[in-house]
């Protein structure tokens, strides 16, 4: 503790720094930063955007680069990235920062981030354009835990040729995250196919009954083949869980070496 404190004194840590050494997280006017979620659980803390004002997540984000350095921000509309484009420039103007447009995904790494880097890979499907965004939230954060990343877009079963055009990426993969709207189809035909854990990521696409993606949230929990269902869109969710499973493929393939 004492050196913590000595730190803060000669001003080589920050208050928030500092606390979330001692605490693990930080504290801000706009809420606690769980800074040391990766350490405990192999999963960095994110900051959904989702009802917070800009300015709230754009607090969040600089606490999380201030004591991590880097920030994860989810379903940020482009006001929300622009404040935190804003903010990070202001506090930190080595801090490089990119936007996914699609899904919303604000991601900012100080030069300082020691990213992570696992010898396994993870391949993130779609079942059509529609399901792009979900898709992309869980790429974004496999890739952010250290796992490759492939992407295999667009292959819905209605035309099955597209899928089995796809079957080395996906016989590859150590880990796979398969998303679908509609009747959500896709990742019980994938799972059949593979002998790699597969994550269903039912998607907010369809209409009528069973829309917005309840249908495909029933069909990937009834799947006569064997896979792990999220919640609608938690793309964040799907790509986290699949990105810890090849975490451990990497670290047996590091023992058997």
């Amino acid at each position: 503790m004492r050196d913590v404190l000595e730190r803060v004194a000669d001003g080589d840590l920050s208050p928030a720094a500092a606390e979330a050494e001692l605490r693990g997280y930080a504290t801000t006017d706009d809420g606690r930063f769980d800074a040391a979620r990766e350490q405990r659980r192999g999963v960095p803390e994110a900051v959904l955007a989702d009802e917070k004002t800009p300015d709230e997540v754009a607090t969040l984000a600089a606490a999380a680069v201030e004591t991590t350095g880097r920030a994860l921000v989810t379903r940020a509309s482009d006001a929300a990235a622009t404040a935190v484009r804003d903010r990070l420039a202001a506090d930190h103007p080595e801090v490089d920062v990119t936007v996914h447009d699609r899904s919303g995904f604000v991601v900012a790494h100080a030069p300082t981030f020691d990213a992570p880097a696992v010898p396994a890979t993870v391949a993130v499907v779609s079942g059509g354009t529609g399901d792009a965004a979900a898709a992309e939230e869980a790429a974004v954060v496999a890739r952010e835990m250290g796992a490759t990343v492939e992407t295999v877009h667009d292959v819905g079963v209605a035309s099955i040729a597209r899928v089995l055009d796809a079957r080395e990426t996906l016989d590859e993969a150590d880990a796979l995250v398969v998303a679908a709207g509609r009747e959500g189809a896709l990742p019980t035909v994938v799972a059949g196919l593979v002998s790699a854990p597969v994550v269903g990521l039912p998607v907010s696409t369809g209409y009528g009954h069973g829309g917005e993606g309840e249908a495909a949230l029933a069909g990937m929990l009834q799947s006569c083949t064997v896979l792990s269902v999220v919640n609608v869109d938690a793309g964040f969710v799907a790509g986290a869980q699949a990105a810890l499973v090849a975490r451990r493929v990497g670290a047996a393939r590091d023992t058997d070496t």
